[in-house]
């Protein structure tokens, strides 16, 4: 009997080195141990006469815990290797489990099929481990005994499987004996399955079809036969990876399918087929190159990749087809330079000059050629390079390079592997786990080892990088690879290092997107456009200090979008846009609502006049008129208003936050737009009632915008603060329509269809919310008061704070001469004579209630904290209702106003310091209600916000605006209570 591994192998065994004498010793005595309780007799001489056998087995034990579990699990199987060697006892154990798939051989129950694929996955596992360990196999024999176990098990289980289901009544087989046979029921092996190259602890890829017309299988209920099908797969799956005492067989990945998260385990044939014709992605024509028939109806499975030959195998190799390969290559990994390789936690699949090159080297050739050349097609990846080579396409030295490259990394791969059996690809992160590593290839140590690696490392590299010599690099080095169903390691590592907190789900996400699962990504065309654009849009927005939220916020975005090429195409042609959507998507949370809930508002930053300021009054009225022209029914006017308000709302924030809108004229532009809105709603409401109820003769109607309507100091959140004001020529008239109504009534129902146009919620939204508590005798009164009422309510029974209210009071729409009388009318009551103390009292009591009623949230609330916007619109009411000579100051901003007092109630120093507070509380206000949907808090506030706020204001840092708000507040509160009291004196 040859003790050096000669009867197992057929070779003399390869020498370990473990390293470790301690280690050895003890690996030797459970050697011993395991032998004398299996009563492995031969083993055990073979131990005990410390033979180049012996010295094997223990070095495995020593430098691998999962293989020496395995020895001492099965010793019995060792010891059978004497007269069955390791070849010839692999091939009896997968023709045992291929037996399986028919006849008698199918198991008679779920648990013994488990039990008997777990025990044989054992077998085999540890069989393959110490074939490759000592010489006598090469990776072929490696990956090939894995691959064609899967293929075996895959088989048994499916028999089982269809038998059972015949058995509950759920089919009819045609041949009980062959349940695979005509059945279609195809499992599609994908990657290293597909290729035969499975390595040591590798997941199983597969894509699991049915053919419902298949002639082998009779459906008593075809309605179920997708339920059905999707159950025997999941029970599949099961089978396969669920662990149990005896260990698991494969783990299972079913998510290279078809739109995985929005589709079945189990998919029909022609769904399948239509799916890639339609809607297949780059990615996926590298995948199916290596796809194959596995298990279930094996000719099904022919039939359906040679329909899908066309997706995969371009006839033409034209510039469509070459952006195709440069577009995947930019997808799988983003390659610059000949950087220092690190050893420690290199991955040999993933990393630079890893596994994964080799195989996009070769499957590039394929994607480019294989069209025209069938010799191309191959699934295995050292068989292609054999191929390239003889075709010409690449030298028989980049092949014979790549070649020893990838049989080399390969062995690496699975020597990583077999020390805990985890599926990883990463070397140990320590000095002491590579050395472990190297000791398991054969090498003393692992200073050979390093140089070994690092040459094979480059040499790929080199090869790889020859073939996209032309192809510019990221500007960030490193991965973005967004392929495949789990997150690329590396990729993982450069997401990181651009800013993002949550790596792999931003992989995740971004994953997505070439799944064309989006409306706007269902074209090949799109996808390509976003695929070239991701690594700029990445990096952009994680320079945005809110990379995930950005990332995730242009998800959402391009979730709504209809189409995505001519959006993607501006993007890549214009950096800019994809700049300014960072910034909306980073520091504007509310504007990136907008944009999500309604994408089209970004068509209005596609015109190339966008940044150079908003268009004036005069010219809005023109395009809302040219808008509105379309309009067909009162509805469609409606839904047209709230299309134009919502895009023309959205592009004047969007200016605001890019500053190239002071925060003062963004309230002038969003009041313009209001005023505009308003009178067009006014106008439709009267329109729609008219058709209904007529007109009554000699009468008019206007609207009055109170609040910061009024004031033209509007900002994105902004509410309506309206009064409806009618007057009759006679006060008893009526409609003349078919359904008459008095004035009253009439003017009422005009205010509550201008109230449904503004603010009732359509498919295109809501325009504004309006509130009409403002109007005599607030919610008390009628809806719409006449312009009698109005006056003798303003003049006899109007409280101080009424009057303030006034102050802001502006007309916005109706008909001309009624207009200008209320103006007039507005003035003249502003201007009665008032006794000052009285007036200070009134509004020094009005700003305490608000104080102890509506306190502020924080420093930050600026419009209700003391000393805030609210002080300072007091103090310029105040002195409008003082009987100053100001002229027309209602309907005017508090700096206006101020600014225009002459001294008396304020000093020059004193309207300075007002003015400039206001300047300071409208920007925060512009710029926070723009923003957030809630109040302002620098902790939890997106940095971009911030970052603007204090740019806008001139401040460095947060904390010093902050200090500069308290100051300011002081400022103004002391202002405020030597001008009018003290507001809190009466608290």
């Amino acid at each position: 009997m040859a003790d050096d591994g000669s009867v197992w192998f057929g070779v003399p065994v390869k020498p370990l080195f473990p390293g470790s004498d301690e280690a050895t010793a003890k690996a030797r005595d459970t050697l011993i141990e395991a032998a004398n309780r299996a009563q492995a007799h031969r083993l055990l001489s073979t131990v005990q006469a410390d033979a180049p056998l012996s010295g094997f087995l223990t070095a495995v034990m020593a430098l691998s815990p999962f293989l020496s579990h395995q020895i001492e699990r099965q010793t019995s199987l060792l010891e059978g290797l004497y007269d069955l060697p390791v070849r010839e006892r692999l091939e009896a154990i997968l023709q045992s489990v291929d037996a399986m798939r028919r006849g008698d051989g199918i198991a008679e129950g779920e648990a013994s099929l488990m039990t008997e694929l777990r025990r044989a996955k054992a077998a085999v596992h540890l069989l393959v481990a110490l074939g490759d360990l000592s010489g006598g196999f090469t990776v072929e024999d490696t990956t090939g005994f894995l691959s064609r176990l899967a293929e075996a098990a895959l088989g048994a289980s499916i028999g089982f499987l269809l038998q059972d289901a015949e058995a509950a009544g759920k089919l009819e087989l045609a041949d009980p004996g062959e349940p695979e046979k005509d059945t279609g029921w195809i499992v599609l092996a994908m990657g290293k399955l597909g290729a035969h190259e499975l390595n040591y602890s590798s997941d199983i890829d597969l894509i699991v079809l049915f053919d419902p017309d298949a002639p082998g299988v009779k459906w008593p209920d075809r309605s179920m036969i997708g339920e059905t099908m999707a159950r025997l797969t999941r029970r599949l799956v099961r089978i396969m990876q669920e662990r149990t005492g005896d260990g698991y067989v494969f783990r299972t990945d079913l998510r290279l399918r078809p739109d995985p998260g929005s589709t079945p385990l189990a998919l029909p044939f022609e769904t399948a087929l239509v799916y890639y014709e339609a809607r297949g992605q780059n990615w996926e024509r590298a995948a199916m190159i290596k796809a194959k028939p596995a298990a279930g109806d094996i000719a099904a499975g022919e039939r359906f990749l040679y329909e899908l030959r066309p997706f995969v195998w371009r006839k033409h190799l034209d510039y469509a087809a070459i952006a195709d390969v440069h577009s995947i290559k930019r997808q799988i990994h983003a390659h610059k330079g000949h950087g220092k390789v690190a050893i420690e936690g290199h991955n040999v699949k993933l990393g630079r000059g890893g596994i994964r090159e080799i195989e996009f080297f070769v499957q590039t050739q394929q994607l480019i050629f294989g069209g025209r050349a069938p010799e191309l097609r191959k699934r295995n990846t050292v068989a292609m390079l054999d191929a390239l080579a003889a075709g010409g396409g690449i030298s028989r030295e980049a092949a014979e390079t790549l070649k020893q490259a990838y049989a080399f990394l390969r062995r690496t791969e699975h020597a990583i592997q077999m020390i805990a059996d985890e599926q990883t690809h990463k070397l140990p992160a320590d000095p002491e786990g590579v050395e472990q590593v190297a000791r398991l290839l054969g090498y003393d140590g692992d200073g050979n080892f390093r140089h070994d690696l690092t040459r094979t490392l480059r040499s790929v590299e080199t090869q790889y990088a020859a073939l996209f010599e032309h192809e510019a690099a990221l500007g960030a080095e490193g991965n973005l690879s967004f392929t495949g169903d789990t997150p690329d390691p590396d990729t993982v590592e450069t997401l990181s290092r651009l800013g993002y907190e949550r790596p792999a789900d931003i992989w995740r996400v971004v994953s997505q997107w070439h799944m064309g699962r989006y409306r706007a990504l269902q074209s090949e065309r799109a996808r390509a456009r976003l695929t070239e654009i991701t690594p700029e849009l990445l990096r952009v927005f994680g320079q945005g200090g809110q990379a995930d939220e950005s990332v995730i916020g242009f998800d959402r975005f391009i979730s709504g979008l209809p189409s995505g090429i001519q959006l993607f195409s501006m993007l890549q042609s214009n950096p800019r846009l994809i700049e300014l959507l960072a910034l909306i998507m980073s520091s504007a949370p509310r504007l990136a609502s907008i944009i999500t809930a309604r994408p089209l508002v970004f068509d209005g930053m596609l015109d190339p006049a966008f940044f150079s300021g908003v268009p004036d009054k005069t010219t809005q009225r023109e395009r809302l008129d040219a808008f509105l022209g379309e309009a067909r029914v009162y509805e469609d006017t409606l839904d047209r208003l709230r299309i134009f308000a919502a895009e023309q709302r959205f592009l004047i924030g969007v200016r605001l936050l890019t500053g190239s809108l002071e925060p003062g004229l963004a309230g002038k532009a969003f009041s313009d737009l209001a005023d505009l809105v308003v009178d067009e709603a006014l106008a439709a409401a009267k329109a729609e009632l008219e058709e209904k109820h007529g007109v009554i003769p000699g009468a008019a109607v206007c609207v009055i915008a109170l609040g910061r309507l009024g004031s033209r100091e509007m900002t994105p959140g902004s509410d309506l603060d309206l009064i409806v004001l009618y007057d009759l020529a006679d006060a008893d008239a009526e409609s003349d329509g078919a359904k008459p109504l008095d004035a009253s009534r009439y003017f009422i129902r005009l205010t509550q269809r201008l109230t449904a146009a503004l603010s009732a919620p359509t498919a295109e939204g809501v325009l504004y919310e309006v509130d009409f508590r403002l109007r005599p005798s607030g919610n008390k009164g009628p809806l719409a008061t006449s312009l009698a009422a109005f006056i003798r309510y303003q003049r006899n029974d109007a409280w101080t704070w009424e009057h303030q209210t006034l102050c802001r009071a502006r007309v916005v729409a109706g008909d001309g001469d009624l207009s200008e009388r209320v103006e007039a009318e507005i003035r003249a009551i502003l201007n009665e004579p008032r006794d000052l103390d009285t007036l200070k009292a009134d509004i020094v009591a009005m700003r305490g209630r608000l104080l102890r009623d509506k306190p502020p949230a924080g420093v930050w609330d600026v419009k209700r904290t003391e000393g805030g916007m609210t002080d300072i619109d007091f103090i310029a009411q105040f002195l409008i209702l003082a009987e100053l000579r100001n002229g027309n100051l209602n309907g005017h901003d508090a700096a206006h106003i101020i600014s225009s007092s002459e001294d008396g109630f304020l000093g020059p120093q004193e309207r300075e310091r007002l003015t400039k507070a206001f300047s300071d509380y409208t920007a925060i206000m512009q710029l926070v209600r723009l923003c957030t949907q809630k109040g302002f808090d620098p902790n939890t506030a997106p940095k971009g916000l911030t970052d603007r706020l204090c740019a806008i204001l001139g401040f460095p840092a947060v904390e010093t605006l902050e200090a500069h708000i308290v100051e300011t507040g002081k400022q103004v509160a002391e202002i405020f209570r030597r001008v009018l009291g003290d507001p809190r004196s009466g608290s």
